[in-house]
């Protein structure tokens, strides 16, 4: 296993749009290749239903989703993770600076 070397400073463009790991998946992955949620469904032995949920942003991707994921396309396990990380911060500090306006 080779470890991966992260930068403590790593940021991401801020004037980049922000989209899901879903929005990703669908938009950037799946459409491009003509690839169904049922096929990815049955290749990765996630059902369709909870693939839908992240497709719409409505469920996170996981360790193990991260894994299945990979295990039949091309991005890595971090890859995925590190698009929900970066969704989740973005996400979280937006709500956490409304509410600090609004005291």
């Amino acid at each position: 296993m080779r470890l991966i070397k992260l930068d403590p400073l790593m940021d991401f463009d801020p004037s980049m749009l922000l989209r899901s790991p879903g929005d990703i998946l669908l938009n950037d992955h799946l459409r491009p290749r003509t690839v169904s949620l049922a096929w990815l469904a049955r290749r990765t032995g996630i059902s369709a239903s909870t693939l839908r949920q992240i497709t719409k942003g409505e469920r996170r991707i996981n360790a193990e989703f991260a894994l299945r994921l990979a295990s039949v396309m091309e991005p890595t396990p971090a890859y995925w993770l590190v698009l929900q990380a970066r969704y989740d911060l973005a996400t979280v500090g937006t709500k956490r600076d409304a509410r600090r306006r609004i005291k």
